[in-house]
């Protein structure tokens, strides 16, 4: 059973930087996409960042903030997000599709003064 658990979330002030780590379980982890998105309140998720081998994608809203990495040997895959804005707000949730797709939890980034 493939399972997926995110952490590192929280409160920051505009500016401050957030590291959110996804463990996975149950998977060839190494041969797979992983991906972060991210849902505000009233909005449907969106598509963050992509990772598989060396080769990232990421959303424009993000590109040059935020850095999607992953470390095969433990099973995970980290957003490093720097210069946080209010926008930045939202539920973050890792994702990989082995044929279906299989989210995580999530965790509550919240950015505000």
């Amino acid at each position: 059973q493939v399972q997926l658990v995110e952490s590192g979330g929280g409160r920051v002030q505009p500016g401050g930087s957030l590291r959110l780590t996804c463990a996975a379980s149950g998977l060839t982890f190494s041969s797979t996409v992983m991906s972060w998105h991210r849902q505000a309140p009233g909005n449907e998720r969106e598509f963050v960042a992509a990772i598989l081998n060396g080769n990232t994608n990421y959303a424009g809203s993000v590109r040059g903030r935020f850095t999607i990495s992953r470390d095969n040997g433990k099973n995970t895959v980290y957003l490093q997000m720097n210069n946080l804005k209010p926008e930045d707000t939202a539920v973050y949730y890792c994702r990989v599709d082995i044929g279906s797709t299989v989210w995580g939890q999530g965790t509550q980034v919240t950015v505000s003064s």
